[in-house]
């Protein structure tokens, strides 16, 4: 198993990772670019078109429990293991993660989550993405590599993964804090949501941190001591058990990230976040400056 990495790399070191030769044969490049349906983006036509040279396409879609109503939960971890097997990572690999998000970082969290959560913890994010990439005039290819199908071997962390049973649970035991990662007006019931038939809200107890309060205007993640200024002033403990919730469990993981930063050991995920909550919830569950969840 290959050993810790580095939670975040700058442009930089992936530049000289290519330019050493290391990608392909000691390190993988995974854009794991993902977006709602309402944007009317297609991730992998993106990536057929544009991609930092080297890197492969990671669908969270198609890696995940495709048996679930909701959106991309999470997969066995067999299902996790043939995927990644097959895009030539195997368990002494060092994953790298971008995603082409306009905000610098958004779905690739997720990912670098998901490999921490199935064992393999040699996994980076790369500072900025696709965006401070590009705005550090860095190359991009149309070029796909092939890559050869490598076994993986996986050790999940299940007591990562929170369900709508633990979270209902917590409110009413109040032992875990939890961070809701959605816009404000989200959370607040006051913008709406992205998915038809769901409305915006948040549960009882949960503390609003927008995933985007993490990243800097280049897409960057904050310094470590702005980080913590910002968990500081939501009031979140960072030395007591934390979990994370959004939307549907992609932006959760920024949670995750920068608290990973800071030294927390592990953020727990929410996996079936709002898009859940929302339709098993009973009214008084969903708090909502706007209309709420009628009977």
């Amino acid at each position: 198993m290959a050993a810790q990495a580095r939670a975040v790399v700058s442009a930089q070191w992936v530049a000289d990772a290519i330019r050493n030769g290391l990608v392909g044969s000691k390190i993988r490049i995974l854009d794991s670019s993902w977006y709602l349906p309402i944007t009317k983006r297609d991730p992998k036509a993106e990536f057929a078109e544009k991609h930092i040279p080297g890197s492969l396409f990671f669908d969270i879609d198609e890696c995940s429990d495709r048996s679930s109503p909701y959106d991309h939960m999470l997969p066995t971890g067999s299902h996790f293991s043939r995927y990644v097997g097959e895009l030539g990572i195997g368990s002494d690999t060092h994953v790298v993660v971008y995603d082409t998000n306009s905000f610098g970082s958004y779905s690739a969290p997720r990912v670098w989550w998901m490999f921490r959560l199935f064992g393999h913890n040699s996994v980076s994010v790369l500072d900025g993405g696709m965006k401070n990439w590009l705005a550090e005039g860095r190359p991009v290819t149309s070029e796909q590599v092939k890559p050869e199908r490598t076994d993986f071997q996986v050790t999940t962390k299940p007591a990562w993964v929170k369900t709508y049973e633990d979270v209902l649970d917590n409110i009413g035991t109040e032992k875990i804090q939890v961070v809701d990662a959605r816009a404000a007006g989200r959370y607040r019931g006051l913008e709406p949501e992205p998915r038809e038939g769901t409305l915006p809200g948040h549960f009882p107890g949960a503390i609003n941190m927008p995933f985007t309060s993490f990243l800097e205007a280049s897409g960057k993640y904050l310094a470590n001591e702005d980080l913590s200024r910002l968990f500081k002033e939501a009031g979140v403990k960072l030395d007591q058990p934390l979990w994370a919730t959004c939307g549907s469990g992609v932006t959760a993981c920024l949670v995750v990230l920068a608290a990973h930063l800071l030294g927390h050991p592990g953020v727990c995920v929410y996996d079936g976040s709002w898009a859940e909550w929302f339709k098993r919830a009973s009214p008084e569950n969903v708090i909502s400056e706007g209309a709420g969840k009628k009977m």
